[in-house]
């Protein structure tokens, strides 16, 4: 018993015991669930070796104190506690193989020391590592949150220069379309000086062509009194003179060639660029061919006007010195011919406008005005003027919205009902020669139009806008053209 004691103190299996105890205390919450669990079997395992080796040598000295020593002390206090069902296995090992395990142990014991001690070297290593990766984390944040308020400051600067140049283009288109106005002002009143030029020196040409007349004219005057019978004599008994035929007889079938193709390029070409030009401004398509109708008629009422007056003032200017062998409306009409040139255009313009403006039929926006036609109204007066010198002068047809449709005179635009029978309205009109119709016009023909040219014959006039003193000071402005107007059409 004695040396089994002994080799149990030598042991010291229960300071090793002990040690795994602290140990196992100061990293139970550092390893895992599976280290703890095996370090506590190993404990488990250690302490019935140990109680293997107790019960020996509580064996052992049962022996030694006879057949009926210690058994008070056994039943006291050993059979007590093995009635709590605690089993104790029977060693089935010797001494010295329990002391070996338990050297091994020992040693298993100082390697796992040294592995938690080279694990906590390691975890503070790492923990320094992540302290040092959150102060750079947190620096990365601060500079991310600089840059996020310079990107700030720099997108509110941004939006503010953004804002300043949107002011800027704005007033530099402002300025740009001031700039265009005023150059389309200064062309016009170069278009206008033109004008002028133009016509002070065809008035140049013609008072040095009168100057030179009255010359002659004078010449003639002095030799009519001369008292020599033979020059008489010659001058009336001259048949060729009095048979020869004047300038615009000369040109008259070029110049009825040439005005009807003009006729045609106007509708096939200024006509579209018009209505290109309305279609900016208006939307309806039928209120747009109206509208250009309607200033096609009148531009040849102002011109068939104009020519009359024209012709009045030539033949009274003509009359006193007329002494030529042609007859004097021959001379008129050819005097006419040579100087297109002074026909006073602009004036035909402004009476055509005027008239447009208090024709019921066209309805027009208030902030557009017809002047956008000058151009077109411009080029069908002087072909409609020129056309007054052929004999006989070419004419538009007479026509009215919801007429009988004549297919000798037009032709269905491209959106009619083929089958109706009347006009609803008119696109272009018909080019006549007394009662020969030399280019067809084109007209709109749907269902129901008698019944829309009366309801549009039926409404008031328009007025352009709703300001009355415009409305007045527009009145007042054409009354006068329109007296004209009135005695021309009478």
């Amino acid at each position: 018993m004695a040396e089994t004691l002994r080799r149990l103190v030598n042991t010291s299996s229960f300071s090793v015991l002990q040690d795994k105890l602290e140990s196992w205390y100061k990293d139970y919450h550092v390893i895992s669930c599976d280290q703890n669990l095996n370090r506590c079997c190993e404990l488990v395992e250690l302490t019935s070796k140990v109680q293997g080796q107790l019960f020996t040598i509580l064996n052992l000295t049962a022996k030694e104190g006879g057949h009926y020593a210690g058994v008070e002390t056994l039943k006291s206090r050993l059979l007590p506690w093995l009635g709590t069902c605690f089993t104790m296995a029977t060693s089935t090992v010797t001494p010295d193989t329990s002391l070996n395990l338990i050297q091994e142990s020992v040693e298993k014991g100082k390697r796992i020391r040294e592995l938690s001690l080279s694990h906590e070297c390691d975890m503070q290593k790492m923990e320094t590592h992540l302290s040092s990766t959150r102060q750079q984390l947190d620096s990365v944040k601060q500079e991310l949150a600089d840059a996020q308020l310079e990107l700030d400051d720099t997108k509110n600067k941004s939006a503010t220069t953004l804002l300043a140049t949107e002011d800027e283009i704005l007033q530099l288109r402002a300025e740009l379309q001031a700039a265009c106005d005023e150059a389309e002002l200064y062309k016009r009143r170069l278009e206008v000086q033109e004008d002028y030029e133009r016509q002070v020196r065809v008035l140049r040409e013609e008072v040095s062509y009168l100057t030179a007349e009255k010359a002659l004219l004078q010449d003639r005057l002095v030799r009519s009194r001369s008292p020599s019978p033979l020059l008489r004599l010659s001058r009336s008994s001259s048949p060729l003179r009095a048979d020869s035929p004047t300038r615009a007889q000369l040109t008259s079938s070029s110049r009825h060639a040439r005005l009807v193709s003009r006729f045609s390029d106007l509708y096939a070409l200024e006509r579209l660029e018009a209505e290109a030009l309305l279609r900016r401004y208006v939307s309806d398509a039928e209120t747009v061919q109206r509208i250009i109708f309607i200033a096609t008629v009148e531009s040849f009422q102002a011109a068939k006007l104009a020519y009359r007056q024209f012709k009045l003032r030539v033949r009274k200017s003509l009359s006193p010195s007329h002494m030529g062998p042609e007859t004097l409306e021959d001379a008129v009409v050819d005097y006419i011919v040579r100087n297109l040139d002074l026909y006073d255009v602009q004036a035909s313009v402004t009476e055509v406008i005027s008239a447009m403006h208090v024709n019921p039929k066209i309805a027009f926006p208030p902030e557009v005005d017809f002047v956008l036609l000058s151009s077109f109204i411009r080029e069908v007066c002087q072909v409609a003027f020129a056309m007054q010198t052929l004999d006989p002068p070419l004419e538009v047809a007479f026509s009215s919205d919801g007429e009988l449709y004549n297919e000798n005179k037009y032709r269905r635009s491209y959106d009619s009902e083929f089958t109706a029978p009347m006009v609803v309205y008119h696109v272009w009109p018909a080019l006549m020669e007394d009662d020969t119709v030399l280019v067809k016009g084109e007209a709109v023909t749907r269902r129901g139009a008698l019944w829309r040219s009366r309801s549009r014959s039926a409404s008031p006039v328009r007025s352009r806008s709703g300001s009355p003193a415009r409305n007045l000071v527009s009145s007042r402005s054409r009354s006068p053209s329109l007296g004209r107007l009135s005695a021309s059409r009478l």
